[in-house]
């Protein structure tokens, strides 16, 4: 069956106002045979994550040929070429981005710079990372720039698992064990919980079936991600409550995720027994 080629690209919504990290777009192909860029030198670094197919990336004089599940980095003004091969052109996402901080974030995830390739194997976290930033892009509004900077640290972080010795694809199939997954929600939650963020698109984002995800939790916390979060939320909740009196109770809920300030206290009541302005009311007592 012939592939029919695509091209989408989304570009960053939000200005490049800080020059520390940016990302400023990203995209995805399905490439006709024998697709060929180059040679040519870009501004920035970019980066593509081969989905399927294979092809061949020219860099420093050599060429490699590169299959899916594999990373190359092309650092700006460095004289490239890559092409897709006939037989199997490849499918490939790509992110773009630059600042004072791109080299470090290059240099720290240990891509070669004789070879700037890195291979991931069969680990599904990447290429849902790519998507992820494609989303926040789409999503638009003044925090896309922040998500998509996020994400592409997290992308990162598995490029630096990959580098290091004794990862491979077998490792990467495993996924980290029990007690470092329940980890990983914890700090997403714990930098997410102000966001209208849901378990799935938690799940989405760190690469795991959702009920996987929340059974694996469990086992490990005693409650499901959804209680933990909700949790979290009030107890944050709690403490604006406490040390921050010139906000009302919906600025309150607002700051914590809470869209619906009735819901909140509703939810403040089923955890502390009493409601939001009683709790802050007995607060000033003391």
């Amino acid at each position: 069956m012939t592939l029919q080629p695509t091209y989408m690209v989304l570009s960053n919504p939000v200005p490049n106002e800080h020059g520390d990290l940016y990302v400023p777009f990203s995209g995805e192909s399905q490439t006709k045979p024998n697709h060929l860029i180059g040679p040519k030198v870009y501004g920035f670094y970019l980066i593509h994550h081969i989905l399927s197919g294979t092809g061949t990336y020219a860099f420093a004089g050599g060429q490699h040929v590169l299959r899916a599940g594999q990373t190359f980095l092309i650092p700006p003004q460095q004289l490239i070429s890559y092409a897709s091969s006939e037989e199997a052109p490849w499918k490939y996402r790509w992110i773009a981005f630059e600042g004072r901080q791109a080299e470090r974030l290059v240099t720290g995830a240990g891509f070669d710079t004789a070879v700037p390739v890195v291979d991931t194997g069969d680990n599904p976290r990447v290429a849902v990372l790519f998507r992820s930033i494609q989303r926040a892009f789409r999503l638009g509004g003044a925090a896309a720039h922040f998500r998509a900077v996020g994400y592409l640290h997290l992308l990162f972080a598995e490029f630096a698992a990959a580098s290091q010795p004794g990862s491979d694809a077998g490792t990467q199939q495993r996924g980290p064990d029990s007690e470092a997954l329940a980890g990983e929600v914890i700090r997403y939650l714990s930098t997410q919980y102000a966001e209208p963020i849901s378990i799935e698109l938690m799940a989405d984002a760190l690469g795991y079936n959702r009920a996987y995800l929340s059974r694996v939790f469990k086992q490990q916390t005693g409650m499901t991600p959804v209680t933990f979060l909700l949790k979290l939320r009030i107890d944050k909740a709690r403490l604006l409550l406490r040390e921050r009196l010139e906000l009302t109770i919906e600025q309150i809920a607002a700051s914590v995720g809470f869209q619906d300030p009735l819901y909140f206290s509703k939810q403040f009541r089923r955890f502390y027994e009493q409601s939001p302005s009683a709790y802050r009311e007995a607060m000033r007592r003391l």
